[in-house]
This record gives C-alpha cells, structure tokens and sequence, in this order.
C-alpha cells in the first residue's frame, strides 16, 4: 500500500528486492487465498512460468506463485483455471479455522477484501504492510471498512534499499 493508505497493486512498482522478498514468502507459505478479483490480477503471472520474462525476480515470482496452494472465494467463477488453484467450499471463516486447525505452514491472505473480514472476525495473526515511497492521492484504503478500534503492536520491520517498507505488527488485546 502507499503512504496515504491505498492499497492499489498499480500504486507501488515492487522492485527486484520487494519481489524476491514475496518470492520468498510464497515459497515457505503453506497456502494463499484470494478473493476473486485480487486472484484475476494474479492469473497475470500464469503464462510467465512457461514464457518467462527474463527479469529473474518476475520470473522466480511467477514459478513461485504458481506452485503455491491458491483458494479462492468467489460467488460467480465456476473454474479456477490454474492447476494449483481450487475454488472455496466454505465460508471465509470456516476455512481459515479448519486450515489454522491443521499442521504446516503459514496461511497467506492475499486480497483486501480477505484481510478486513478476517480481522473483523480476529483470525489475522500477523499482518506484513508493504508500504511503497508513494502517495497515491486517491484509492481504495485498505482498512476503509473497518470501523472498530484495533490494536497493533509492532514486532519487526524490513527496509528495501528502494524505499519500501515492511511493517510486521500482531493484534493485541486492548
């Protein structure tokens, strides 16, 4: 997201250092699940894992993105059409509590919309911002929706020579 809060994927240009620390995450997380829009955008990375790009951050971006688990929430695709990716048989919250239940790794929640419902229902253990050097000026915000207070305490921080920071904060309990 940018530095006024919106949380827009054309506000910021990730650079190589920002995609292969995602690269990364991706690669040591367990699933990632998206709501239908967010996962629209992301099928940008499909044909890039058979005709890579040549950029090596984009293209270990792409491999690792389409290896990852994806569940997607969505009331109107009928098919994924990508091979790792399945379509959600559950509600939000039913999900998240049966996967939390089961051993492995870290569940990634790659969409807005999936980020304010699941802390509305206190199921976000940890959050990672990514704030990118850049005020956008107008925008979807990423907590617009959320109305009751909620308390973060920071636990680690991460900064990208080009400007971008990751903040690592935990809800607390008021």
């Amino acid at each position: 997201m940018t530095l006024d809060g919106v949380f827009d994927h054309t506000a910021g240009i990730p650079d190589e250092e920002v995609h292969d620390h995602y690269t990364n995450l991706l690669n040591n997380g367990g699933v990632i699940l998206y709501g239908r829009i967010t996962y629209d955008l992301m099928r940008f990375w499909q044909p890039l894992v058979t005709n890579p790009s040549g950029e090596k951050s984009m293209d270990d971006f792409a491999i690792a993105i389409g290896k990852i688990p994806k569940i997607v929430f969505s009331n109107t695709l009928k098919d994924t059409e990508w091979g790792s990716a399945i379509l959600a048989n559950q509600s939000i919250e039913e999900k998240v509590l049966e996967l939390k239940k089961q051993p492995g790794k870290d569940i990634l929640i790659g969409s807005r919309s999936l980020i304010v419902q699941l802390m509305k229902l206190n199921l976000i253990d940890e959050l990672q911002l990514c704030i990118y050097p850049v005020v956008a000026g107008s925008g979807m915000q990423l907590f617009e929706t959320i109305n009751d207070r909620t308390m973060l305490k920071l636990v680690n921080t991460k900064t990208f020579s080009g400007g971008s920071v990751i903040l690592y904060y935990e809800p607390t309990k008021e």
